[in-house]
């Protein structure tokens, strides 16, 4: 059954590129979503990225209590790409996001950046995660980080507990300073040797990848890339609980329930990390304060434990607790809006 709630796919003007936008659901407001700039082998393959993208994000924003729906823009590259050429897709993106009327906004994807999204404002201002000068939210990271903190929080204690820090990027190592800082004891590491710096800085034990993942501590935070819990690695940890900015963490679904067999908590990746989109909506799109922007990725830790506090009840997965609130939160908005 197709459920999207609209899907254009316009031959840009100018650049002569497949330029697609898919608003998956706009029943809890409107749609965001990154642009995503790609070479693919046919076009139809960006168009299925698309669809599958934008429907992630609607259940994403909801299961995080976000007041927005999901939706995606893909512009499908050539091989080679000149940077007049990809300038003018820009603009094409831009003028297809403004068609929608304010129905959706788009933001950097894999293949963009903040800069993009100021050649993107020309042409629509439904855009955001604009750089500072511009008058955006600028750098996205602080605030994805605060709301780490704040999922992190919502598992107990900071002080005198132990966590495991897998990665220290500008997301991880700020999460780790304010473990840190908050008197929490550190295990950290990073495929980067000349992060060692951090680590020794914040009196952190230094270990490898794979040790941090297994190590013996109350909480690992996956703050890398995804894929790492995966069925082999379940049986070799050690913590009692799993809460990390990493998307995509786990290596499939069936990965939540061999946690939960273990006692092992696992609060969503995609809710722990929505600290830097929820601030850049509230700001650029919401015109929110700093402070109100601040409650809002604060929240965050509201959300994990309403979500640990269903799951317990109902003896279900964290992250079927997610999926069934943002399913109830859909229905709810659906019927307020008279879709139904």
């Amino acid at each position: 059954m197709f459920e999207h709630e609209e899907v254009r796919m316009v031959r840009g003007s100018r650049s002569g590129l497949p330029v697609i936008v898919a608003v998956h659901s706009t029943a809890l407001g409107q749609a965001v979503g990154g642009l995503r700039m790609w070479h693919y082998s046919d076009w139809r393959d960006g168009l299925a990225d698309a669809l599958r993208l934008a429907r992630g994000m609607t259940y994403k924003a909801a299961a995080a209590g976000a007041t927005k729906g999901g939706g995606k823009t893909v512009v499908a590259l050539p091989a080679v790409t000149s940077e007049a050429l990809r300038r003018d897709a820009l603009l094409d993106a831009g003028d297809v996001i403004e068609s929608f009327g304010g129905r959706y906004a788009t933001a950097p994807d894999v293949g963009t950046s903040e800069a993009d999204m100021d050649v993107i404002a020309t042409r629509t201002p439904h855009v955001f995660c604009r750089p500072l000068a511009s008058g955006g939210s600028g750098d996205s990271s602080p605030a994805t980080a605060a709301g780490v903190v704040a999922a992190l929080r919502a598992l107990g204690p900071l002080a005198g507990r132990r966590f495991a820090v897998v990665g220290l990027g500008r997301v991880g190592g700020a999460v780790a300073s304010t473990l840190a800082a908050a008197g929490a004891a550190l295990v950290v590491t990073d495929v980067d040797p000349s992060r060692r710096a951090l680590a020794d800085s914040l009196g952190a034990t230094w270990v490898t990848p794979a040790e941090a993942l297994t190590a013996d501590v109350d909480v690992v935070v996956p703050a890398a890339l995804g894929g790492l819990l995966t069925a082999e690695v379940v049986p070799a940890l050690r913590c009692t609980a799993i809460a990390g900015p990493a998307n995509n963490q786990l290596a499939d679904d069936a990965v939540a329930d061999l946690l939960h067999a273990r006692g092992i908590v696992w609060a969503p990746d995609y809710v722990v990390s929505m600290g830097g989109v929820i601030n850049a909506i509230a700001v650029e799109i919401d015109g929110a304060s700093a402070a109100e922007a601040a409650a809002r990725v604060d929240g965050i830790g509201d959300t994990v434990r309403d979500l640990l506090d269903i799951a317990g009840r109902d003896g279900v997965t964290p992250a079927r607790a997610a999926m069934d609130r943002a399913r109830s939160r859909l229905a709810a908005g659906l019927v307020h809006s008279g879709r139904d």
